[in-house]
């Protein structure tokens, strides 16, 4: 299985942690973020990765360099302007239909800020039992943007807060509100369904398809641990998590 790690962003949340470095170099219990995702990524068998760059772009490919890309096939996407989760997949569209396997067998998408310890396999399992077009990571939890499923977990919609106007694309008489864990698997045949141009989140994307019947699925990862590193704050927490072994086993670094 091939992935792909979104590692472009400005770290805004970060700061001023990331005035001198990108996001995917912050540490955390002495590794870096892009450290933590690879080596969760390898746990599941990727080899093979591709990881989106803009902020200290640079220094992101010394780092990998460095420590030779630790392992796996290494490519880069540089984004001279900043695409989203969306315009910066269809950028790297190539990476994932550049062989045989191109048409049918997933990938992974994983954000380089969330640190968790869901089980990827058994997400990729249910994307493919399912013949889904894209599954979502999501939790039953707080969180400022809710996507809206189905009782079949299918995307229905999406919410701000707890008290937002719903923005349907499908009429559900039910709907279960989640949080989404910004790690997906999808199927490649996703990137040539992507109507949209340059900047784009891939959010609205998965609305549209979903509006059009395309199975957008939630996989439910109430089980397994996760956290959002994108605030100090986050990192010292999730250092402490770390030091007791509960989001990233020691057999992963």
């Amino acid at each position: 299985m091939k992935a792909m790690v979104l590692a472009a962003g400005l770290g805004t949340r970060l700061r001023p942690l990331t005035y001198d470095r990108p996001k995917a170099l912050v540490e955390v219990g002495g590794h870096t973020l892009l450290e933590i995702t690879l080596a969760r990524l390898r746990v599941f068998g990727v080899r093979e990765v591709i990881i989106n760059v803009h902020h200290f772009a640079d220094l992101v490919v010394q780092y990998l360099r460095a420590n030779d890309d630790f392992g796996m096939r290494v490519e880069i996407s540089r984004e001279d302007l900043l695409l989203d989760t969306g315009g910066g997949l269809k950028k790297a569209a190539h990476f994932f239909l550049e062989d045989s396997r191109g048409n049918d067998h997933p990938f992974i998408l994983h954000n380089v800020d969330v640190i968790s310890t869901i089980d990827l396999q058994r997400m990729a399992e249910f994307h493919l039992e399912n013949q889904a077009l894209a599954t979502l990571a999501a939790q039953d939890r707080e969180t400022s943007r809710y996507l809206l499923f189905d009782d079949a977990r299918q995307l229905c919609g999406r919410r701000m807060g707890r008290d937002g106007k719903p923005e349907m694309v499908r009429v559900e008489s039910q709907v279960q509100a989640l949080a989404f864990c910004g790690i997906h698997v999808i199927s490649p045949r996703l990137l040539t369904m992507m109507a949209e141009e340059g900047v784009f989140s891939i959010i609205p994307a998965y609305l549209r398809l979903a509006a059009q019947g395309e199975k957008i699925l939630a996989f439910r990862a109430d089980e397994y641990a996760w956290r959002d590193l994108g605030t100090p704050e986050q990192l010292i927490a999730a250092a402490e998590d770390l030091k007791r072994g509960r989001e990233v086993s020691n057999e992963s670094l």
